[in-house]
């Protein structure tokens, strides 16, 4: 039976938001490296193999092929532990990469398996396992944008999830069928069925700008969907910062640049 340490929290922040943890003497929370802000005294920090899960087995080759996973979904060999080993309730915070929502799972209500992207996963208590989700059909392996490889989170406790942009909870009905950009999902619930329809037509093809490619999910089940994939907001600040300025569109062009002081006479 799945056992994980039970823990509060609370989420500051509007667009850049953090979470904190409250833990209880000897109860602990695990975190990916780069995830920590800040914690109060009586709280001892530990790097370990893969996730502390009871999935994970107690021996050096079941830690090692937890964190082999790990390597496969592009996540790092390690985690990081947060115990509290003073004698009352300590906390420690833990901050999302880029601006968006953080999202709270209680995996005991959502049936106790989640599937994400593979960057998704921020903290959670100690005992949930962090896998890997292979995906069963060739063509969602090939053009779902996430690889054959999602993340799974397992367990019977809290785990937190951060997405970018405006984040929507989805509730679908049986058989119900969302289509959707394939960066949009954070993640979804174990009975969600996942799959790749091709968009069709050759003007939808060539000049759509959506991809060839979009993901059907179908009910039922619970899927979270982000409005700013932070693929897509990088790939349109690096495009906007290749391009010289008269090329942006503005109807000054180099008298723009003029008054601006960019141009020297």
């Amino acid at each position: 039976m799945i056992q994980n340490h039970e823990i509060d929290y609370r989420i500051f922040g509007e667009e850049m938001q953090y979470v904190e943890i409250e833990l209880d003497p000897n109860e602990t929370a695990i975190a990916e490296p780069g995830a920590f802000m800040m914690m109060e005294d009586g709280i001892a920090m530990e790097t370990m193999f893969g996730d502390g899960s009871q999935q994970q087995g107690s021996g050096l080759l079941g830690k090692l092929l937890n964190a082999g996973k790990r390597v496969l979904v592009g996540e790092n060999l390690f985690m990081t532990a947060f115990t509290n080993i003073g004698s009352g309730k300590k906390h420690v915070s833990f901050a999302s990469p880029y601006p968006g929502k953080i999202i709270p799972l209680n995996l005991q209500e959502l049936g106790n398996r989640i599937i994400c992207q593979k960057d998704a996963f921020l903290c959670a208590a100690k005992g949930v396992s962090i896998g890997i989700e292979f995906q069963r059909k060739l063509g969602t392996g090939l053009f779902g944008g996430e690889g054959f490889i999602m993340e799974k989170l397992e367990g019977d406790g809290m785990a937190f999830m951060h997405a970018s942009g405006y984040v929507q909870q989805k509730q679908l009905q049986p058989g119900e069928i969302l289509k959707i950009d394939t960066g949009c999902i954070v993640g979804f619930t174990a009975g969600v069925d996942y799959d790749i329809q091709f968009v069709g037509g050759i003007k939808n093809t060539l000049f759509g700008g959506e991809g060839v490619f979009f993901a059907t999910l179908r009910g039922p089940g619970v899927v979270w969907i982000q409005s700013l994939p932070v693929s897509r907001l990088a790939g349109r600040i690096l495009r906007y910062a290749t391009v010289s300025k008269r090329e942006e569109g503005s109807v000054l062009g180099g008298l723009g640049s003029w008054i601006d002081g960019d141009n020297q006479w």
